[in-house]
């Protein structure tokens, strides 16, 4: 019974793989963007790094971006805040450096319990008049010992909100100790909930591979090492710049899709064994019982999105996982997969899989954004559901256009086998909502 149940999985699971069509062409645009600034990110990675503050110099528009994402009051003193700047900061009449010891002074007398502070500058140091990088330093020097403080740049002039993550976990790399153990360890890349990585983590243990760490931890002590020995798995697609880093500390990056939905979850997983040595046979008689379960609660949600038009606007750079999921999961057909930044490295088994054997080969792909000629295409489109940053969505549904907002796909556990049904309910809420609220003109 087992061995029948592991080939049936392998096979599924494995097979799409074979034969995938050559790659289809990338239309690139070049224009106005609508997306949040790489600040956002800090919301969900205090919320991972549990003994980090996150404080950001920028102005009163940075703090009111924080507390709406965070949503959270002010009084509720999160660990994240605004050093804000004033008119005499930006005009280089106030001593920034004096400005900015004082506000951190105040952060760690009221935490105490602070192991690392984030310096996150909301503009270019020619514009906020602070070298972050310079006062990271400075401020180290003095807390040595009891703080680690890391700079990084949440600016959104050139990047996208989720890229905030990435600028902040490639400042961090530099802090990884060195490895010098000779067994080879495994490094998941990419902020994962705590629900998620503590399933990731027992999956792994069962398959055999017990050197697991996961970057970022929970606490600031627990940086795992790197090295050459280091196999690292990327948990996120908007981490080129912190694989990278890793490549340059000599750790190797095992390519995969990414662990959205059953088939990207399980083809994860195999990329990780394979590394490491385990048999398919191993990691199919694990993974059998989460992917059954994940089936089961999958098929009515399948039913219902099966057949439905779906376009991605560029904004997280999770669009492609996330078409492929919904494409080969969930029967949906996506019109344009559109993504602020391709990398052709990290997205090209996902896109693959997407158009493989022939399929989607009507979809639009784009890399960039040039904002008006991207919605006139979605009016032309009248997809039945768009997916895109908030600013856009209340204007399309004004015009009886169904959305999902894809910020909200960062802040909710999304990954792996469990979490498959609950990713795909997503996307068939907004639609159920419409019928429910039987709101016939918007339609």
């Amino acid at each position: 019974m087992n061995s029948q149940v592991n080939s049936q999985v392998n096979s599924q699971v494995i097979a799409r793989q074979v034969e995938p069509d050559a790659a289809q062409a990338l239309i690139q645009e070049r224009g106005q963007r609508a997306v949040f600034c790489g600040l956002t990110s800090i919301i969900w990675l205090h919320r991972k790094i549990q003994d980090a503050f996150f404080l950001v110099v920028g102005s009163r528009t940075c703090a009111h971006l924080l507390q709406s994402a965070g949503g959270v009051m002010i009084f509720s003193e999160p660990r994240f805040g605004t050093a804000v700047l004033q008119d005499r900061d930006l005009a280089g009449m106030a001593d920034c450096n004096a400005e900015l010891d004082r506000v951190v002074a105040q952060v760690l007398t009221r935490r105490p319990s602070i192991r690392s502070l984030f310096l996150v500058g909301s503009c270019p140091s020619e514009v906020i008049k602070l070298d972050l990088d310079n006062a990271a330093k400075r401020l180290q020097q003095v807390h040595g010992g009891k703080l680690r403080v890391v700079a990084f740049s949440g600016s959104g002039i050139e990047t996208t909100f989720s890229q905030g993550e990435d600028a902040c976990l490639e400042q961090l790399v530099a802090a990884l100790p060195d490895s010098t153990d000779d067994a080879p360890s495994l490094l998941i890349a990419g902020t994962l909930p705590d629900i998620v990585e503590d399933q990731f983590h027992r999956l792994f243990a069962s398959i055999g591979i017990e050197r697991v760490a996961f970057f970022p931890g929970r606490q600031s002590d627990t940086l795992p090492s790197v090295g050459r020995n280091t196999r690292v798995l990327l948990a996120q697609p908007y981490l080129g710049s912190t694989a990278r880093a890793l490549e340059a500390r000599g750790a190797m990056i095992i390519e995969a899709p990414f662990p959205l939905g059953i088939e990207g979850s399980a083809l994860w997983f195999h990329a990780a064994s394979a590394a490491f040595g385990v048999s398919p046979q191993t990691v199919d008689g694990v993974l059998a019982g989460p992917i059954a379960r994940a089936r089961r609660a999958l098929a009515p949600l399948r039913d219902y999105l099966s057949g439905k038009r779906i376009s991605f606007l560029p904004d997280s750079q999770l669009e492609m996982p996330l078409a492929r999921f919904l494409s080969t999961e969930c029967g949906m057909t996506p019109i344009e997969v559109g993504t602020p930044f391709h990398d052709e490295r990290w997205l090209r088994t996902d896109m693959s899989l997407l158009t493989a054997n022939g399929a989607n080969s009507d979809t639009r792909f784009v890399e960039g954004q040039d904002l008006e000629p991207a919605l006139a295409r979605v009016r032309a489109d009248r997809p039945d559901l768009t997916v895109c940053g908030l600013g856009i969505a209340n204007p399309l549904e004004a015009e009886g256009l169904r959305t999902k907002w894809s910020i909200e796909l960062l802040f909710t556990p999304i990954q792996g086998f469990e979490q498959a049904a609950d990713l795909a309910e997503l996307f068939a809420r907004p639609l159920r909502r419409e019928g429910r609220l039987e709101v016939g003109s918007w339609s």
